[in-house]
């Protein structure tokens, strides 16, 4: 069960749930994974809803990292998400808002 208060998203891999979580280790692995693209471009398309699959990999990798799991982003090329790439969409999207909510925040 993912926390939405601790900046948990919870997503469906394979049948099995998991949690999300970009942890500052997590986020610092999103950036070095980005290159000369910033975090804050990435958070920039998501508002815009200008973001890539490739965005939306990055964040799901970190997030599952955050969340204790070992994984490489190849891992992630033959799984069945539950609800398809608009899940995954939605799940890297909550991610960034809840990483970067303000306590008592609306990022639900």
């Amino acid at each position: 069960m993912a926390n939405p208060y601790a900046g948990e998203v919870r997503l469906v891999l394979d049948g099995s749930p998991h949690v999300l979580k970009l942890t500052l280790g997590a986020l610092a692995e999103l950036e070095s994974s980005l290159g000369s693209d910033s975090l804050v471009g990435m958070v920039e398309r998501f508002e815009r809803s200008a973001y890539s699959s490739r965005d939306v990999l990055a964040l799901i990798v970190a997030g599952l990292r955050g969340g204790g799991w070992r994984g490489e982003a190849e891992d992630l090329l033959s799984v069945e998400i539950e609800g398809g790439p608009v899940e995954a969409a939605r799940a890297a999207a909550l991610l960034l808002a809840r990483a970067f909510a303000v306590p008592g925040g609306a990022a639900a």
